[in-house]
């Protein structure tokens, strides 16, 4: 029998084994959309590119709504606070990721150069907008949020889309567009071949090191310029949901705190520099499959160093620290955690299946001359 406690830590894991399966997989068609106007110079190398992600892009979706599925079950206040304090950053992500099935299925329906142009820019946009802001979200939850919570756990918002824009934020979300501009830039390593393959393959050389030295960056500003929060009270793990039982405060350099109390933690920062400059080097040497490889330890590096840092956090409150939410108080219920916890067993593995099978059956690399040859290409 697992405990209320445990469950709490194991729904941390999942979710975040859930967002790094996102930023793995859906992470490298973001990225080939984005680099669309950047890598493919011709009308033909860029069908090509989009064909290297037609065949996968829609499941690796599954990530993503599993994501936010399992976020409202787990972590209903999270939720809650999120989509009050970020809903317009929400709505053009929406917006954005809308842009892709239209522009992959009306995209060649049509000859004309200027239909094609106006969906590959559409379709640049798609990969970049929620690239950038997935990675300025992370900078805010550093940071913390302007939110608060009533008597009745009513959360009130009192932020603007525009103080999100804050220069650490910014600076996250750069960390977010190299790092899934380089995944997508290694896929096309993997997957094109000729002119396509030598600009992927040179892309990803400066999008690596931009990666390592931007996250470098993050982290040095994060350590120096940015406050973390600390509970101070006693916690009760096993207690019911309730953000309003604690105390916190804010102080400088806490977000460090748990890689003095758990060392082992130092590796997740680590992975993310040395996968990104380790991608890089095996770019430059034609060694696509592991770059590939290097790259998804990178982001898993980059995201699971946001997670160790926050923990227990989940959503502080840059307005009143106390009512912050935790792993501890901002969880449902343990009969919700249990059964979801059963569901997950099943459905993680079978998606981690069809995954890998469907990326088997699709391997090998996508050639103009293959452009002609079913009528099921876009």
């Amino acid at each position: 029998m697992i405990d209320y406690e445990s469950l709490r830590i194991i729904w941390w894991v999942l979710i975040g084994v859930l967002l790094i399966g996102f930023a793995v997989t859906d992470g490298f068609d973001l990225g080939v959309g984005a680099l669309l106007t950047l890598v493919g110079r011709t009308d033909q190398e860029r069908r090509v590119m989009i064909n290297t992600i037609g065949p996968h892009w829609d499941g690796n979706q599954v990530w993503l709504v599993t994501a936010g599925g399992a976020l409202f079950a787990a972590w209903p206040l999270i939720y809650a606070a999120a989509f009050s304090g970020f809903y317009v950053a929400l709505a053009l992500t929406l917006i954005a990721l809308w842009m892709r099935p239209l522009g992959f299925d009306y995209r060649s329906k049509l000859t004309n150069p200027t239909w094609r142009k106006s969906w590959d820019w559409a379709l640049f946009a798609g990969g970049l907008v929620p690239t950038l802001i997935f990675g300025v979200a992370f900078g805010n939850l550093l940071l913390g949020v302007p939110f608060e919570y009533d008597n009745m756990l009513k959360p009130t918002y009192s932020g603007s889309f525009w103080g999100l824009l804050t220069p650490f934020a910014i600076l996250c979300g750069l960390v977010s567009v190299a790092m899934i501009l380089n995944h997508g830039s290694v896929w096309l390593q993997l997957k094109t071949d000729g002119n396509l393959l030598n600009r992927s393959r040179s892309v990803s050389v400066i999008l690596s090191v931009a990666t390592a030295v931007l996250f470098s960056l993050a982290g040095v500003y994060l350590a120096l310029g940015v406050d973390g929060y600390v509970i101070t009270s006693e916690i009760d793990t096993f207690a019911t949901s309730n953000p309003m039982k604690k105390e916190v405060i804010i102080e400088s350099g806490a977000w460090l705190q748990n890689y003095s109390k758990y060392p082992w933690m130092i590796i997740a920062p680590i992975l993310g520099i040395a996968g990104a400059l380790a991608c890089a080097a095996l770019s430059k040497v034609n060694r696509s499959g592991f770059a590939f490889v290097a790259s998804a330890l990178s982001i898993a590096g980059i995201i699971l160093t946001a997670g160790f840092s926050m923990f227990p956090f989940l959503m502080p409150s840059s307005t009143v620290p106390a009512v912050s939410l935790t792993v501890w108080d901002a969880t449902s219920s343990y009969l919700t955690l249990k059964i979801m916890f059963g569901v997950a067993c099943v459905l993680v593995p079978v998606i981690l299946a069809y995954t890998t099978y469907s990326f088997y059956v699709m391997r090998g690399r996508i050639k103009e001359a293959d452009l002609n040859q079913s009528h099921t290409i876009y």
